[in-house]
């Protein structure tokens, strides 16, 4: 939210506008818009209609119509005449006004800014920071990972008198990227975390994407950063230098020490003396970590002494927000690692797009650090709430009580602490709702979620839903914008769910969903998923089910057509959509080609149906090998439909595109590509240019360790016979969860800390054993049971597929961003 309201008039003052159309002189801006999917605070949002893979100019009609009368287009886009009532200001470049209108907002505030960059660390190294230094400081800080053009931008405008200090994320990908960043930002601390290969294929070398990095600190009044990541690249800032890391350095890092109790001291020499800190942590990264945020203490002119005591109360940064099968057929999503007023904002926007329960209920605690603006804090968040569409409120805090007045508009029960909530709740009754938790870290949320999530054994497959998004786009961007895209979500999503991520496609507005029976697809309609779904394989009995939740059935036969046509004849139902499968190769299903002649003379005698897409399958798209297979396949393809359009008379949409035909047979890709397996992060190929992020991974926990003597064996059938005396970690999965039994006896790893370990006798239906001699593991660990599931489905000859669509629906899935 954004207590700061610019005129329009300032506001097209600011932007290098071409021109202006104003109906009303007088509008006030409060709030910058950029999707037609997350709109708030309408009669003062300024709508960016930004360019790139969706033209934002497309949904200037959704946008209008919900009540947004202030935009900024790009010239020559649309007809800004059509949009009585509303202001546009007309620019070369809309991401450009944006930027322009953020440093401008930026420069009202005289307060320090912290820029932060690098490869990896900078989220962390914010939040510590948050943490470090709250309490001397009203901190704004950048909402999870919003550190990219449009992120920053957004971030900044977040910017208001109630906070005194604000710590930005500056993220890059490519070169030229940063002069746009830093124009925005203009830190008066500028903090570099580390230099890593990520995003490395953006830049020409490893140098460039330091100097692109380090742009950041131009005109900086203090720079911190790490010379061991800088490879001796001039560091621009006008200012004081503090440096950590090795010789040389203002903090230069001796040594660490591990303690017992999991906790780490870090020993640097600091103005000729040696002395340290302990932190809750033992990995590098935090250890890194913690010493970047001690650099940026001391530039600060914090006491050596302050610094160690608060470094001791660092607490885990749980940046991922959570969604998990909850008790009563409840859903729930747990955002309670913050509470403030953009997180809150996210993981609402993030409510709003699940449509699996018709009730959506939010429990949130006081907002922390609105001591001195309560009044402005609480009129904010009634507001946002407001906005949101958010009709049932769980209150816990005493702030709440006293602003309880402000949301009179909602559903609200108020408890003044969390012990009174926990008493309350059984009373409550949660059932088939989705629950938002959000709480300040005081509260304890992590209790709420423990008591709402639907108990299981310890086995969890966690999907990450920024990493589905990220590949979806990646294989958007190979296709042009007017090829439609249809999203397979068969076999529950190749194991990774059904209305979780068809509720995460629908948002990316995916033209079609495929399934491979009518109960899934009814499964989704009953959560609220209004796409187009073809149904690959419609039994006869489903028929009704399919008609009563309009799917439509792919129609593969002569018999299936028949028993079709019967149905929607009886019932007197015209025109009803169909989707045809011909055969042009992989003998699975399909008409024949030869088919043709009947196929149209049958089409052309009846009404019941309309034929809405023709498709058939690419058998060996993937493989060069085959490729003059494919080109034969295709040019079947291409005669069919010609011939059978050419007859309707009618257009319809030809597809013929997997995975891999949308990579390598651009000419396949016609009016629609169907993304299956590249969605979920696998198949990518070796010559592929697309960075696919995995988006599963199975773990476990460790439930006992025992050490058995060299010669004893280990498992059903004795077969694990062991050479040495050895540490047996037995894990909570088996093959009813779907770990293969081909993993057994050496076959299979799983990580735990970092180590690969392999098993050990064969798998078990509910437990497997893991040889973990020589390797620090404990019982309670994490385990990490599917890391690179490529890899793992060729150890045992098959594909990923396979392992992914037989992960046990008993095995409990979280969704998360991450």
């Amino acid at each position: 939210m954004h207590k700061h309201l610019y005129t329009i008039l300032e506001v097209a003052g600011v932007m290098p506008a071409l021109r202006v159309s104003m109906a009303d002189e007088t509008a006030l801006i409060g709030t910058l818009l950029y999707d037609s999917r997350k709109l708030a605070d309408n009669a003062n949002g300024l709508f960016f209609a930004l360019e790139g893979r969706r033209d934002g100019h497309r949904y200037i009609s959704d946008v209008y119509a919900n009540g947004v009368r202030n935009f900024v287009v790009t010239e020559g886009k649309i007809d800004i005449a059509q949009f009585t009532g509303a202001n546009f200001i007309v620019v070369e470049n809309t991401l450009d006004a944006m930027q322009e209108l953020a440093a401008y907002h930026r420069s009202r505030f005289t307060y320090p800014i912290i820029g932060i960059t690098g490869s990896n660390g900078k989220t962390i190294v914010k939040e510590w920071l948050w943490q470090l230094l709250s309490p001397e400081y009203r901190v704004m800080r950048s909402p999870k990972s919003y550190n990219s053009q449009i992120g920053v931008a957004l971030s900044l405008w977040q910017l208001d008198n109630m906070h005194d200090l604000a710590i930005i994320e500056a993220g890059i990908s490519q070169s030229g990227e940063m002069e746009a960043l830093h124009r925005m930002i203009r830190p008066d601390i500028a903090v570099l975390t580390t230099i890593g290969p990520a995003h490395d294929e953006g830049f020409a070398s490893r140098e460039e994407k330091i100097q692109e990095k380090l742009k950041l600190f131009d005109g900086a009044e203090q720079a911190v950063y790490s010379p061991d990541h800088t490879q001796g690249a001039d560091v621009s800032a006008t200012g004081e230098h503090v440096t950590w890391g090795k010789e040389g350095a203002t903090l230069q890092v001796m040594h660490h020490e591990l303690l017992d109790d999991g906790r780490c001291s870090v020993y640097v020499r600091y103005k000729g003396e040696e002395v340290y800190i302990t932190i809750p942590f033992t990995d590098g990264a935090a250890m890194e970590n913690a010493t970047c945020c001690w650099a940026v203490l001391l530039a600060m002119g914090y006491d050596q002494a302050v610094i160690a005591e608060r470094m001791t109360q660092l607490q885990a940064v749980e940046m991922r927000l959570e969604m998990k099968k909850g008790i009563n057929n409840c859903t729930i999503i747990d955002d309670s690692y913050s509470n403030d007023l953009s997180s809150l904002a996210i993981a609402l926007d993030f409510l709003k797009q699940q449509h699996q329960h018709p009730t959506h209920t939010l429990v949130l605690s006081d907002m922390p650090g609105g001591a001195s603006h309560e009044e402005q804090v609480y009129n904010d968040v009634s507001k946002l709430l407001n906005n949101k569409g958010i009709y049932k409120l769980i209150s816990i805090g005493p702030d709440f009580i006293k602003h309880r007045a402000k949301f009179d508009f909602l559903e609200h029960r108020v408890f003044p602490d969390m012990a009174s909530f926990l008493t309350a709740l059984p009373t409550l009754d949660f059932h088939d709702e989705l629950i938002l938790l959000k709480g300040a870290r005081k509260y304890a949320f992590e209790h709420i979620s423990r008591l709402l999530t639907a108990k299981s054994h310890d086995t969890v497959l966690q999907i990450n839903l920024n990493a589905l998004e990220h590949n979806l786009n990646q294989y958007k961007s190979l296709v042009m914008p007017q090829v439609k895209l249809m999203a397979m979500v068969k076999a529950f999503s190749y194991g990774s769910g059904s209305f979780e991520v068809a509720n995460l496609l629908q948002f990316n507005k995916v033209d079609y969903l495929a399934v491979a029976y009518v109960d899934e697809g009814v499964e989704l309609r009953k959560a609220g998923i209004r796409l187009p779904i073809m149904v690959m394989s419609p039994n006869p009995t489903s028929l009704e089910a399919l008609l009563a939740h309009e799917l439509e059935p792919e129609i593969y036969s002569f018999s299936v057509l028949d028993n079709f046509v019967r149905l929607l004849t009886e019932k007197g139902i015209e025109d009803y959509p169909i989707h045809i499968k011909v055969d042009t190769g992989m003998h699975r299903l399909g008409f024949s080609v030869d088919d043709i002649g009947l196929l149209i003379n049958y089409l052309r005698q009846i009404y019941a149906v309309k034929v809405r897409s023709v498709f058939s399958h690419l058998a060996a798209a993937g493989d060069a090998k085959h490729d003059k297979f494919t080109e034969e396949q295709l040019a079947r393809f291409n005669r069919f439909t010609d011939e059978l359009g050419e007859a309707l008379g009618y257009p319809f949409v030809r597809h013929i595109a997997n995975t891999a035909g949308i990579q390598r047979w651009p000419q396949a890709h016609w009016d629609m590509v169907r993304l299956g397996i590249g969605l979920y992060g696998i198949g990518n190929g070796k010559n592929s240019k697309l960075q696919l992020q995995q988006v599963s991974t199975l773990k476990t926990t460790v439930t006992q360790i025992r050490q058995v003597p060299a010669g004893e064996t280990v498992g059903y059938g004795r077969k694990g016979v062991l050479a040495k005396d050895s540490t047996i970690a037995t894990v909570n999965i088996g093959y009813a969860d779907g770990y293969d039994r081909r993993f057994g006896n050496g076959v299979g790893f799983m990580a735990v800390n970092g180590r690969a370990i392999p098993t050990v006798g064969d798998i078990c239906m509910d437990m497997t054993m893991l040889d973990a001699s020589g390797v620090d593991v404990h019982e309670g660990d994490e385990v990490v049971v599917f890391g690179d599931i490529e890899l793992l489905a060729q150890a045992i000859g098959t594909i990923p597929y396979e392992l992914l669509a037989g992960i046990s629906q008993r095995v409990k899935r979280v969704y998360y961003y991450g």
